[in-house]
């Protein structure tokens, strides 16, 4: 009995936690409404979430995993925070000025798929049939949900896209990387330095090309980036680590199924966007093909 209230607490936890970054597309796009550029929200996003983050790496500073960290360790981590949490941000926040949220949230949820790929080019792993099978459904159904996108929108679909498809492939290219420093730092304190790596980048990068005054925006903005910040962001973050914890990570991957779904639900309420049917039978397809290769990845680890 304990051990199935274990397990039901453990979804609930995860299905909270993918539900909350789910919402981060939605209210990036709510924020566009008030005329704010892309680096503006992002600058919000990192200043308000740069606090947890510090108090998270200063507590967590002296737990080590027994394994030697060295400096030019350090010198990737700076490489990957760069890679995996500053330009993907960016770019998500820059497609999101072109598409929809539903859109967004489908094209970047391929990213395990990306990860295989990335894995056969550089670390020469196989990718076996079911992989690619499932592979290569997900992209049929990209296909089919982008292509009636762009005969509603016309090209600035293209464009965003395009962005949205960078940051699922910065972000992808980050966990290849970084998974064999993870170990030496544990999840938290990595997770923790790399975020204020983005951080310090994201910082910047306004500095440099900042549009707006920060202290002119609306106050409707700054409310959208701390909370983007703080329940799109930080919250979820460790609700899914939680999850994963309770319930394993194959359990997690049916889970994250719903993060999709959650994004077109949350758009269709607070943006009133609309799928087409194409778009809804694309979405469900990437869908089945990235929980699919999920499940049997974990079923072979």
């Amino acid at each position: 009995m304990e051990t199935t209230k274990k397990f039901w607490s453990g979804i609930a936890i995860g299905v909270l936690g993918i539900v909350l970054f789910s919402s981060k597309a939605v209210m990036v796009k709510l924020a566009y409404q008030y005329q704010v550029d892309s680096i503006s929200i992002l600058f919000l996003r990192m200043l308000f979430s740069f606090p947890f983050y510090v108090v998270i790496a200063y507590v967590y500073r002296n737990k080590t995993s027994g394994i030697e960290i060295k400096n030019t360790d350090y010198i990737w981590v700076i490489c990957f925070g760069l890679v995996g949490y500053y330009l993907a941000s960016y770019f998500d926040f820059v497609g999101l000025k072109y598409i929809k949220a539903s859109l967004e949230r489908i094209i970047l949820f391929i990213y395990p798929t990306i990860v295989i790929l990335l894995n056969r080019v550089f670390l020469k792993q196989t990718i076996s049939k079911i992989q690619a099978v499932a592979i290569g459904l997900t992209y049929i159904g990209i296909i089919i949900a982008f292509s009636d996108e762009v005969s509603i929108s016309g090209h600035e679909a293209y464009l965003g896209g395009f962005f949205i498809l960078l940051s699922a492939i910065t972000y992808a290219s980050y966990l290849v990387g970084s998974g064999w420093l993870i170990p030496k730092f544990g999840v938290v304190k990595f997770t923790a330095y790399a975020m204020l790596v983005s951080c310090f980048c994201v910082f910047i990068h306004y500095g440099v090309n900042g549009a707006n005054d920060i202290f002119s925006l609306s106050w409707q903005v700054y409310g959208l980036g701390f909370l983007i910040a703080v329940f799109a962001t930080v919250i979820p973050s460790f609700l899914v680590s939680l999850s994963i914890k309770m319930i394993s990570s194959s359990n997690f991957a049916i889970v994250a199924g719903i993060g999709p779904i959650s994004t077109i639900l949350l758009a269709s309420i607070f943006l009133n966007e609309r799928l087409t049917f194409l778009q809804i039978f694309g979405a469900l397809i990437v869908i089945a093909g990235i929980v699919f290769m999920s499940i049997r990845n974990q079923q072979k680890t």
